[in-house]
C-alpha cells in the first residue's frame, strides 16, 4: 500500500522573529495543547509575534503565544489564551539548546507553528539578536530591491 506524502501546513508564523534575529539552528518540537485550543489553531486564532520559548527544569515552555478560544467553546472549561505551553523534544537535543543558551547573546525563539502528520509542531530557533544597524541595512536592501522592482516592471510595460 503507497503511503501518503507528508504534508505540513502552516497555522502561523513570526515574521517578526526574522527581523530581530539571526538564525543559527532550527529545531521542531512538539507542543502540549487542551482540545480547545487545538479547535482554534484550525481556525486559525493565534499570535506567535510575541512568543518566546524559555528553559525551566531541563523543559522548554513556549511563553507569549496567544491562542484565542472561539466563541462555542465549552461550558466547562475557562480557557486562557495566554497559557504558557509544553515543548517536546528530545532530551539530548534539549541539553545541547541549553548549553548554546547559556553562551552569550542566544536566545531560543518560535518562528512558526504548522501540521505534520495530524499534530502540531513549533518550529523553534536558536537566535542571536540583530544590532539595530543590522536591522537597518535590511530595510535599506529590502526598499533597494522594490525599487528595481518597480523600475523593472514599469520598463517592460
Amino acid at each position: 500500500m503507497a503511503k501518503k506524502p507528508e504534508t505540513s501546513s502552516r497555522i502561523a508564523d513570526n515574521k517578526k522573529a526574522a527581523f530581530n534575529y539571526f538564525f543559527e539552528e532550527r529545531h521542531e518540537a512538539g507542543m502540549v495543547l487542551h482540545g480547545w485550543e487545538v479547535k482554534a489553531l484550525r481556525s486559525g486564532k493565534v499570535q506567535l509575534t510575541d512568543g518566546y520559548v524559555i528553559i525551566k527544569d531541563g523543559e522548554l515552555y513556549l511563553l507569549g503565544c496567544q491562542i484565542n478560544p472561539l466563541k462555542t467553546a465549552s461550558t466547562h472549561v475557562s480557557p486562557d489564551s495566554a497559557r504558557i505551553k509544553k515543548l517536546l523534544m528530545k532530551k539530548d537535543e534539549i541539553r545541547r539548546l541549553i548549553g548554546k543558551v547559556e553562551q552569550k547573546g542566544y536566545t531560543l525563539v518560535p518562528i512558526n507553528l504548522h501540521w505534520k502528520n495530524g499534530f502540531v509542531k513549533c518550529e523553534i530557533a536558536l537566535a542571536k539578536g540583530k544590532a539595530e544597524h543590522d536591522k537597518r541595512d535590511v530595510i535599506k536592501d529590502r526598499e533597494g530591491k522594490r525599487e528595481v522592482e518597480r523600475a523593472m516592471k514599469s520598463r517592460h510595460r
